[in-house]
């Protein structure tokens, strides 16, 4: 079966992608995930916090100098965008693009408004085939409302897409008050597709230390079961593409995925898990699993199990919520 997919503007061999992760920081991975099939490799993130730290210092160097003398600021360019951190990302995300023939995609990671988004014309410049925008945070503002923090997102997506002339992905956390509008309106500020979702890590206490122990935790196939709800809502129902990220390991898990909408997936725990070769087997399951169901294309295979077949899709989110309490027998 052809398992060729348009996703941001690149034809892609299938319909499986590596997401954002840190393999791309070692080219013999990245080779090893191209040799196992991938289909697009999307780099490690670069944050919004790397970049202004790199424009403070620079700014504080420079200043300290430009007036000591009339000729010093000749001497003294503008803040240099290649900062160190900034540089070296832009550098590997060179290599890797030299590394492999696959498409690559960036990453940008911030959530506050600035100048840092200039640096995404930067990651075109570098290669990029891509951008993905990671917008990752938790609201801490009390006095920042909903609509005020969508509002922002929203001017961060529009600043982003003005810089750059490649496609444009926008990651996001599932928690927002009324996740499709505002994925409607990220449609409009620009974004091409939208991924869902970015996985907020929770911290622990160590009881022992009465201390906040940050804890990172691999996800699992069972965290794929959200991305399946808001996928079903969404697709058909925005105008932009659709990639889940989050609980992704077999090629059952991929099925399920596309047959609730999504375009694309995401892969990364289980190549950390079980390394950049074990994408053949996540591959060949799929191919397996449509070749034994007949499916014609993924057009007759994605957004199959979405609710655009149904009149009033809240109505029986409900009715299977009341179904499965009642299902409980100990």
């Amino acid at each position: 079966m052809n398992l060729k997919t348009p996703y941001l503007g690149l034809e892609l061999k299938h319909p499986i992608i590596a997401g954002a992760s840190p393999l791309p920081d070692d080219l013999d991975k990245v080779r090893a995930l191209e040799d196992a099939g991938i289909a697009a490799i999307t780099m490690y993130s670069l944050f919004e916090e790397q970049i202004t730290q790199n424009i403070v210092g620079a700014e504080a160097h420079v200043g300290s100098y430009e007036n000591s003398f009339s000729e010093a600021i000749s001497y003294f360019p503008e803040v240099d965008l290649l900062e160190r951190g900034v540089e070296g990302y832009l550098e590997q995300l060179q290599r890797v693009k030299a590394a492999v023939d696959v498409p690559v995609i960036a990453s940008l990671n911030g959530t506050r408004e600035g100048t840092w988004v200039n640096y995404a014309s930067l990651m075109e410049d570098a290669g990029a085939d891509a951008l993905e925008l990671n917008l990752y945070f938790l609201p801490t503002d009390i006095e920042e409302s909903a609509s005020q923090l969508e509002d922002r997102c929203v001017r961060i997506v529009q600043a982003v897409k003005a810089c750059i002339d490649i496609p444009l992905s926008v990651k996001l956390s599932p928690f927002f008050t009324a996740l499709p509008h505002f994925a409607k309106r990220l449609a409009e500020a620009g974004a091409d597709s939208l991924v869902c979702f970015n996985r907020l890590y929770q911290p622990d206490i160590d009881t022992d230390e009465l201390d906040i122990r940050p804890k990172l935790d691999l996800s699992h196939s069972n965290e794929l079961r959200l991305r399946l709800r808001w996928l079903a809502f969404l697709s058909g129902r925005i105008d932009m593409q659709l990639a889940v990220s989050g609980g992704v390991h077999t090629g059952h898990d991929v099925a399920k995925a596309l047959m609730a909408g999504a375009d694309v997936v995401q892969i990364v725990s289980t190549l950390l898990i079980n390394g950049p070769g074990h994408f053949a087997e996540v591959l060949a399951e799929l191919k397996q699993w449509v070749e034994e169901k007949e499916y014609n294309s993924l057009d007759e295979l994605r957004g199959c199990m979405n609710y655009l077949r149904c009149p009033d899709p809240a109505a029986l989110e409900r009715a299977n919520y009341m179904r499965l309490l009642k299902s409980w027998r100990k």
